[in-house]
């Protein structure tokens, strides 16, 4: 047996919840391997919208085991938060959802660093969340991070307040002036890491290893896109973890020779959230358009998504950074009506045609150079199969395949999760 990968292409909101959710049924175990909870699946079925941020896509499924990677950053306060919203469901996570001992703890002084340091760079803030995400991250590479697994020991509160008083330290040296109520914040911490203490910690290496020898099938799960990974993505304009293939290896505790397929994500078009460039950006009607009838907001964040059409340069560069085996397109149903379509195919870079991603795409350095497809006026979102897409469509899409050299499996042309088309 073989860990499937499910990642996204892009600069995340791609759609992986819905696909997740989607494949689940085809695995006994669903984990994430990254990130914490500044990502925001968002899954609709029966009428019903979930948005995860922390737990795995497959926590609807009651077979299915979930389990939080290592990789993952995790804050006690929005896991209690999104557990409560949960609790009608009468699901067991006791039984389905297990977290990794060596996954590290989002502290409140995590979050209140994360605001100090984006508001010292004033126009240069790179769009975080202000998740106290990067600051625990960087906790960790710094060898000072707080792990789940430090909550069995009896001293795990010090440990706590020492790492706390660095914090405070660090938050000094940034002059910026913060509102805040500690004690508050520790409190909550402090409850929430109750809840926390209820669930099953599991060595999560150990339990893949097992599982894989079982012949147990598994999906991992990644967060955020290839788009905005730390080292091959638009660096600075990041985000803290290995959002790539490469991270589920180091984020669950697998080894490289037990990854399976690599599920690929990209809309059929372009998306970011926060700063950062974004050479197919549109600034017209059309990306208006795109923004009003995909709902482009932020599911962590609500801030609007910036909009612009598909950069195949980027996704081929994606897809060979990830080793991708199979495509998924979501939202096509956002183009239907637009009479003409267009994809990036290259870039001017330098005064010289190119088609790979160089080491930086900010505006003054590349110009898309774009290829147009003929739209179709067709409404998607009440198709059932593949033979029911529009012929337009089915050239853009054999277009993008050939680009990319992946086939796409499945069309996505609607949120809900019987707007899923296999081909």
């Amino acid at each position: 047996m073989k860990v499937d990968l499910l990642l996204g292409l892009q600069w995340g909101d791609e759609g992986k919840g819905k696909i997740v959710d989607v494949l689940t049924k085809n695995y006994e175990v669903v984990a994430r391997f990254q990130g914490g909870p500044n990502a925001g699946h968002t899954l609709i079925f029966e009428n019903q919208k979930h948005v995860l941020h922390t737990i795995p896509s497959g926590i609807f499924h009651k077979d299915a085991k979930n389990i939080i990677g290592n990789g993952v950053v995790i804050d006690p306060v929005i896991l209690n938060a999104e557990l409560d919203k949960l609790n009608k469901y009468n699901i067991d996570f006791k039984k389905t959802l297990f977290i990794s001992r060596k996954a590290h703890l989002i502290l409140p002084t995590h979050r209140l660093l994360d605001a100090a340091s984006e508001a010292m760079k004033g126009k240069l803030k790179i769009g975080s969340t202000l998740k106290g995400i990067g600051p625990t991250y960087m906790d960790k590479t710094g060898r000072n991070g707080f792990r789940v697994g430090d909550l069995e020991l009896e001293d795990w509160k010090e440990k706590f307040e020492k790492l706390t008083q660095k914090h405070l330290k660090l938050l000094a040296f940034y002059k910026v002036d913060l509102s805040y109520d500690l004690e508050l914040l520790k409190n909550e911490f402090f409850k929430s890491v109750e809840v926390l203490k209820t669930l099953t910690f599991i060595d999560s290496e150990e339990y893949f290893f097992n599982a894989l020898n079982n012949q147990q099938s598994i999906l991992a799960e990644g967060a955020q896109g290839s788009l905005l990974d730390v080292d091959f993505g638009t660096y600075p304009f990041v985000t803290s973890s290995t959002t790539t293939a490469a991270g589920a290896c180091t984020g669950l505790g697998v080894a490289p020779n037990k990854i399976g397929d690599v599920f690929g994500i990209f809309k059929a078009y372009t998306t970011r959230v926060g700063s950062g460039p974004f050479p197919t950006e549109l600034f017209d009607k059309d990306g208006e358009t795109m923004g009003k009838v995909g709902c482009e907001f932020g599911a962590t964040t609500g801030r609007p998504r910036r909009c612009g059409w598909l950069d195949l340069v980027a996704l081929k560069y994606a897809v060979i950074i990830n080793g991708a085996t199979q495509l998924m397109m979501m939202k096509a149903d956002v183009l239907s009506g637009f009479k003409t379509i267009k994809a990036c195919t290259s870039y001017i870079y330098k005064g010289k045609e190119i088609a790979h991603l160089p080491y930086s795409i900010l505006k003054e350095d590349v110009t898309p150079v774009y290829t147009d497809f003929k739209g179709w006026p067709d409404d998607l979102t009440k198709l059932t199969s593949a033979s029911q897409l529009p012929e337009a469509l089915m050239e853009y899409i054999a277009y993008i395949e050939e680009f990319v050299g992946v086939p796409i499996k499945i069309v996505s042309v609607g949120p809900d999760r019987k707007q899923t088309i296999l081909r």
